[in-house]
């Protein structure tokens, strides 16, 4: 939906429309929810701050200032419900599993199980590498590659100058390539191959 329907539809919602904010549900809960998710990493968090960031857009309607894009203004509220069930947490819920890949026996494995478990094993690399990164560089990552936010709409939903979501997202690569490079090489040492 481009943004300017959106914001015809938003002005409707304003007045209470239901139509216009059932149409506004349908062409962005998704967007919104895989937001969620990513950021909070549970299904059940991240369909709590789908519902708080509609219920948002359907009382808040009429303060959408017009600044930024409708998409963006709608991240953003799902941004920051994300971030206060993510501060909610209690300490012993948080946990940290970043090396914990999982290891099997290789010989315990058929050949088609080992290119399961290897693939497995780099996925969770991937994923392990992107967690090490700050919040602040995950979510650049995250909303320009994933939710296909502009540099300007980042910068806007962080509240830092566009050359800093620009320096986030090159530092973020070069982690996850350094990250990345680390476990290809413990990988080759730990199946007995030289990298």
């Amino acid at each position: 939906m481009d943004d300017a329907k959106a914001r015809q539809l938003l002005s409707r919602i304003a007045r209470q429309d239901e139509a216009a904010f059932e149409t506004i549900y349908r062409a962005f809960s998704r967007r919104v929810f895989a937001y969620a998710l990513y950021m909070l990493k549970e299904r059940d968090r991240a369909e709590e701050v789908l519902v708080d960031t509609m219920h948002e857009v359907w009382r808040c309607a009429a303060r959408f200032r017009g600044d930024s894009l409708f998409s963006t203004w709608l991240i953003g509220i799902a941004r920051n419900k994300a971030l206060l069930v993510h501060r909610s947490r209690r300490a012993d819920e948080l946990h940290d599993d970043l090396d914990e890949v999982a290891e099997t026996e290789v010989d315990e494995l058929a050949p088609e199980g080992f290119a399961e478990l290897a693939a497995k094993q780099r996925r969770e690399g991937v994923q392990a590498c992107i967690r090490k990164l700050s919040q602040e560089h995950r979510e650049c990552l995250q909303l320009v590659f994933y939710q296909g936010c502009s540099l300007a709409d980042v910068a806007h939903l962080q509240g830092v100058p566009e050359n800093t979501v620009k320096t986030r997202l090159y530092h973020a690569r070069q982690r996850i390539k350094n990250c990345l490079r680390l476990l290809i090489e413990r990988e080759g040492a730990n199946s007995g191959v030289s990298s």
